[in-house]
């Protein structure tokens, strides 16, 4: 068989071959958010939305703002706005088909991280997302997720990839602008004004 093959894996050849959780591993998970959970969410001014459509299809999405702009309305619900984007509504097309969503908050200089794993549903309650205002604007939709699971990854991962490390950072200069790998890969653009509306974009329509 092709080593890269996964033709013929099951849960139970993936489980011989990896082998067995430890016990603390497997009683880490939980099914609220107890206080640690809470104070991770309230730091964290990052995280990353996985989705996935009723045709199997999967996405991730970053979701950033300032430190705990996800809210915490009691053990077992999270409130996250959808600040203004691309307009791809990605996430919420999968969330209105298939309202199983996974997350993983970050925390800059912290190596550890948050996952939660749940149910969304899609919120355009004009009281409950003034309360998400920033610079005076509510976001269009919220979304507001019941939580199933959640539990704190080891850092292995971020150690390995020095991610909060100053000397592990890749200058700017090592890919081209945004504006140039647009404009070459649409064909619709100059590379100069298309940088020019992305930094206008930053200015003016973060929220």
């Amino acid at each position: 068989m092709d080593g890269d093959a996964t033709a013929g894996m099951t849960g139970d050849t993936l489980r011989a071959l990896y082998g067995t959780p430890s016990a603390i591993v497997q009683r880490k998970t939980l099914d609220r958010l107890d206080e640690h959970c809470r104070a991770f969410i309230a730091l964290s001014p990052f995280l990353v939305l996985g989705t996935a459509g009723v045709d199997r299809t999967a996405d991730c999405s970053p979701r950033g703002d300032a430190p705990g702009f996800v809210t915490v309305l009691d053990d077992k619900t999270l409130l996250l706005p959808d600040r203004t984007g691309n307009r791809r509504i990605d996430s919420l097309r999968n969330v209105a088909e298939n309202p199983e969503v996974a997350l993983i908050f970050f925390i800059p200089g912290i190596n550890e991280t948050l996952r939660i794993n749940g149910r969304a549903a899609i919120s355009t309650d004009a009281a409950l997302l003034a309360t998400l205002a920033v610079q005076g604007k509510a976001p269009h939709s919220a979304l507001r997720i019941t939580v199933r699971e959640a539990f704190l990854h080891c850092a292995k991962a971020l150690i390995r990839s020095h991610l909060w490390d100053p000397a592990a950072q890749v200058e700017r200069g090592a890919l081209p602008t945004l504006g140039k790998m647009i404009a070459d890969q649409t064909k619709m653009i100059e590379a100069g004004e298309a940088d020019k509306v992305i930094a206008q974009s930053y200015k003016t329509t973060l929220y």
